[in-house]
């Protein structure tokens, strides 16, 4: 490309929904954490390295029997609650800032488990609720780097 010679229309994602590629024989539930792993693909948190938290799944999506790509996932980024491991990987309130790990679908952790777990997101806060993650790709690459 050469540079512009006259005003474009530049297009832009706003908002924080995105859409991704779902990892082949996946099967991703609403509210569940997403990963992406080093081929790009989605699939949902477990234990396991070279992936990065994105966001919240937002409906149900079956690849069981897919390859890689062959159906999408819509997911939104944000601040969400997750259960809280326990132990030595519990979370408490002098974790906030620090980078929280996937065990699960639903449950993180403030270790990587002895580098078996990756990087969910950014920890904001612990309640009696559980764990208060932030997703931002970006973000957590950064704060786990």
């Amino acid at each position: 490309m050469v540079a512009l010679t006259k005003g474009r229309t530049t297009p832009r994602l706003d908002g924080d929904l995105r859409e991704g590629a779902v990892a082949a024989n996946a099967t991703l539930f609403t509210g569940a954490i997403l990963m992406r792993n080093s081929s790009g693909y989605i699939f949902d948190g477990r234990v396991g390295t070279g992936a990065v938290g994105v966001g919240v799944c937002l409906a149900d999506v079956d690849n069981t029997g897919g390859s890689a790509g062959d159906v999408t996932v819509v997911f939104r980024q944000g601040t969400y609650s997750f259960a809280n491991s326990a132990g030595a990987d519990e979370i408490t309130a002098v974790h906030i800032g620090s980078v929280a790990y996937a065990v699960d679908d639903q449950t993180v952790a403030r270790t990587n488990g002895s580098n078996t777990r990756s990087p969910a997101g950014v920890i904001e806060g612990v309640d009696a609720r559980g764990v208060w993650v932030r997703f931002d790709e970006a973000l957590t690459q950064a704060a786990s780097a």
